[in-house]
């Protein structure tokens, strides 16, 4: 059995849209950077171009996807390269690529972290819906090529729960790439009321990108440009063409951007959003990186209003082809109520006052108070709603890897990890007993 005492566990949480890790026991990841990767064909990589020198991670991956190479990290997506396409490893909020993954926890381990895997037991934080093939996936490559000693993998909504102290609890996980409503119990995920939902932080990044263009602003990737400075204080912007550089690079570059817009500027609406109500709302300034300054207005409150009413995607110029998945996703109020309704009738009360708010998404300004706001209109009388985030944005963005660390640092988890001599004894498999 591993001996929990002599080193830190590793703790990791690979969401859709960041890669949290660090250490157990501390109270923020070390190492926080983009859970996507930047791939070029190896055949069109230039020798000449020697790209390692801008490279935070470039290892090469030629197993089971043709040769290519990956590049991984902020810096690495940050340097700009010729026919450099940027790939997800997940689809539907499932791991689709494990090359990709195995390229990612390899960067966070030799060059965030600095470490040996072989010396640390891991703790993988997972999705509350993920079947037991993408279970033992997880386990073989951690076992296998990383030889960790011992591996636990835990369910998000378990964790943010752990960390705000509760054993039962629903959580609302508003993450990059999808919205998620799961109820714990007692420690457990109830499987059969989890709701989730596409509408996460890029959708509504990209919904908001697609406004601005319709306004005539353009958001220019920082790559596209150089400023001059032609008289102290005076600069002057001078594009620059690369005509070799991918779409999908160009989109990640221009959500970099979109995203820091919606972050500073965006807050939830007390009410629904009305066009009428909202036309006259006073305007705030953003500076772009080429030093141009836009206004934005309504925008700032109907963005975040699609996450409460989905239905308003169709009214932004641009995502026509969205118009689909958003009539048949769910408000998150009517997350909230049907997946409570899934559950035991005993637990309801116990559900409606404890609804933890987590995720990156779940920074913005008024989330908390319009969903409760919301919950208390739509619920019923005898309920007592409560929402629950914390008034940190940090461990709201970082809830379900907090949560981790405190549980893989307890002197009385050490007895359920899964062991490498248990997986040598009974195979992968084993991973669902040991790992409910």
């Amino acid at each position: 059995m591993y001996g929990g005492d002599e080193v830190s566990a590793i703790v990791i949480d690979l969401g859709s849209h960041t890669c949290k890790a660090g250490y157990a026991g501390e109270d923020a990841p070390k190492a926080v950077f983009p859970s996507v990767v930047g791939s070029i064909d190896q055949m069109e990589v230039d020798d000449g171009d020697n790209p390692e020198k801008h490279s935070g991670s470039a290892p090469d991956s030629e197993k089971g996807k043709g040769k290519r190479k990956l590049y991984v990290g902020s810096q690495s997506l940050g340097f700009r390269r010729d026919n450099m396409e940027v790939l997800s490893p997940f689809k539907d909020g499932i791991v689709a690529d494990w090359d990709i993954v195995d390229n990612i926890w390899d960067h966070a381990f030799r060059e965030c972290l600095l470490i040996d895997p072989k010396e640390h037991p891991m703790l993988l934080a997972e999705p509350s819906s993920n079947a037991q093939h993408q279970r033992e996936r997880a386990a073989e490559l951690m076992f296998e090529k990383y030889k960790v000693p011992a591996l636990f993998l835990a369910k998000n909504a378990v964790l943010t729960s752990f960390a705000s102290g509760r054993a039962t609890s629903l959580v609302v996980d508003c993450g990059g790439g999808s919205t998620t409503v799961a109820p714990v119990h007692d420690g457990y995920v109830l499987q059969k009321a989890v709701l989730s939902s596409p509408i996460g932080g890029e959708f509504l990044t990209d919904c908001l990108t697609k406004s601005l263009e319709s306004k005539g602003f353009t958001i220019k990737p920082r790559y596209s440009f150089k400023r001059k400075e032609i008289r102290p204080g005076e600069f002057q912007v001078v594009d620059l063409d690369f005509p070799s550089t991918t779409e999908s690079y160009r989109l990640y570059c221009q959500r970099v951007i979109s995203s820091d817009i919606k972050e500073c500027v965006c807050r939830a609406p007390d009410t629904p959003y009305d066009e009428a109500a909202y036309s006259n709302i006073p305007m705030t300034a953003y500076e772009l990186p080429d030093g141009q300054t836009i206004e934005i207005g309504s925008d700032r409150f109907k963005i975040p209003d699609i996450l409460f009413n989905p239905s308003l995607v169709q009214t932004i110029p641009g995502m026509e082809s969205y118009a689909e998945t958003a009539a048949s996703a769910r408000g998150l109020p009517q997350m909230v109520i049907e997946s409570i309704n899934k559950c035991d009738v005993d637990i309801r009360r116990e559900l409606f006052s404890s609804i933890l708010l987590a995720g990156g998404t779940a920074s913005m300004q008024q989330l908390k108070e319009r969903l409760e706001k919301d919950l208390l209109e739509e619920s019923p009388q005898a309920a007592r709603v409560k929402v629950l985030a914390s008034g940190n944005a940090t461990e709201r963005r970082f809830s379900v890897w907090i949560g981790g660390s405190i549980l893989a640092s307890l002197g009385s988890f050490q007895q359920m990890w899964f062991s490498k001599s248990e997986y040598e004894e009974h195979g992968a498999s084993y991973i669902q007993r040991k790992c409910p």
